[in-house]
């Protein structure tokens, strides 16, 4: 039995098998499929259930499978105590980005060149998926640190929060809708949740933290939004209102500039509901230093949240 057997073990189980994990691991599918064979023959039974259209694991495969990734974490912390004394930091590091998040305040992509100038011996898998994906990804040890949005103000247990972005929710609406006849007379800038009752919504896919927000605070108004269309892209969710498709939900001063006049945003009230977008790792700190070294550099280089 060999650490790359292990390793590759473990790859074909977190990408779900063997075509991804052959990527992911720059090998030939044969030349993967041959050596997890091998393990198997090594261990006396089968790790993996190839029967089905996904591979999955049996249910020795089950058993083996913490026992191999505390094996592979002794390995790298045999080579990270060599890396100690010698400066050299290097390792692969898992961050996850929820869809739609990016926007000009997160130029991620000059983020990670930084890094790796600074670091290229670490390698950043960097992946994008729902919120609620990803932080179970996160409390599971598969993610190292994540990029998610919430509707909770506070993390969940295991995990820590740096708040970047806290903006109310508005309604964008196309010039004649007839929302606009109903603003609040006070502001003329808000409109009460219950007057999205019964309308066709434009949202973020359910398990994004826009679209849980907009989900709890219906409830709490005695109604269920009534969701049309769906976009990962928050300017996707502006085209669509903008061609009377519906009211979008989106963050207050998401994608200003692509407005243009062709719509108006008013604030949603009573209640209130924010989009959250926070950077998120486990409480314990990721395990890795070169997952402390990249998460320190984002607290360092991601904004402040801003708010009301």
């Amino acid at each position: 039995m060999e650490l790359r057997q292990l390793r590759y073990f473990v790859c074909v189980v977190e990408e779900g098998g063997f075509t991804r994990a052959a990527a992911r691991l720059h090998l030939a599918q044969p030349g993967l499929s041959a050596q997890i064979r091998q393990l198997e023959k090594e261990v006396g039974q089968s790790l993996l259930d190839r029967s089905g259209r996904s591979v999955t694991l049996t249910e020795v495969g089950r058993a083996v499978l913490p026992h191999a990734r505390a094996a592979l974490a002794a390995a790298d912390a045999v080579r990270q105590t060599v890396d100690a004394y010698t400066g050299l930091l290097r390792g692969r590091v898992t961050l996850g980005l929820v869809s739609g998040a990016t926007g000009h305040a997160f130029d991620i992509a000059a983020l990670l060149s930084d890094f790796h100038d600074a670091h290229p011996s670490v390698e950043v898998a960097l992946t994008e998926d729902t919120t609620e994906r990803m932080q179970a990804a996160l409390l599971a040890g598969e993610l190292d640190i994540a990029v998610l949005g919430t509707a909770e103000e506070t993390p969940p247990p295991g995990a820590a929060f740096q708040m970047l972005i806290d903006v109310p929710l508005v309604a964008a609406v196309a010039p004649g809708d007839p929302l606009l006849d109903r603003v609040d007379r006070v502001d003329g800038a808000s409109v009460p949740l219950a007057d999205l009752r019964d309308r066709p919504l434009i949202c973020l896919p359910r398990g994004t933290g826009v679209r849980a927000a907009l989900e709890r605070g219906c409830a709490q108004a005695g109604f269920r939004p009534r969701v049309t269309f769906e976009a990962a892209a928050p300017h996707v969710l502006v085209q669509l209102a903008a061609r009377g498709l519906g009211v979008a939900v989106l963050p207050a001063g998401e994608d200003e500039s692509t407005l243009d006049g062709q719509l108006r945003t008013l604030r949603i009230v009573r209640p209130e509901m924010r989009a959250r977008i926070a950077l998120a790792w486990q409480a314990t700190g990721p395990s890795s230093p070169a997952a402390r070294a990249l998460l320190d550099r984002l607290r360092e280089a991601f904004p402040k949240p801003s708010g009301p």
